[in-house]
């Protein structure tokens, strides 16, 4: 999803640096960034899930002291380290098409 994130945001970087752009460059431009904030949220929801798994599993280790239990947590906390920079990328990725797009309609109205 990166890669093809940031290919999109390359081709979308020529298009508005190029002379004109049409209402169906632009309306394929709205189309692909919906498709990216529906995986954004996706993957928002499941960073959230184990976000809470993590610290719900910390406060059960914290208060049993059992050993599968920190293991769990060590191995939620594994996951959920790279989905919040997962996250992270999606998230700036489709706020510079959002910019992206603000500058092709105005480029579409002028």
């Amino acid at each position: 999803m990166k890669n093809e994130l940031l290919e999109y945001i390359s081709q979308t970087e020529q298009l508005v640096q190029g002379e004109s752009v049409t209402k169906e460059q632009l309306y394929s431009l709205l189309v692909n960034i919906k498709f990216f904030q529906h995986e954004r949220l996706i993957h928002l929801l499941v960073t959230l899930a184990f976000a809470i798994m993590t610290i719900v599993t910390l406060a059960m280790a914290l208060i049993t002291v059992q050993i599968p239990l920190i293991i769990l947590f060590l191995l939620f906390l594994a996951l959920t380290v790279p989905y919040v920079f997962h996250y992270y990328r999606l998230e700036n990725g489709v706020q510079k098409l959002q910019r992206l797009y603000r500058q092709a309609d105005e480029k579409v109205k002028k």
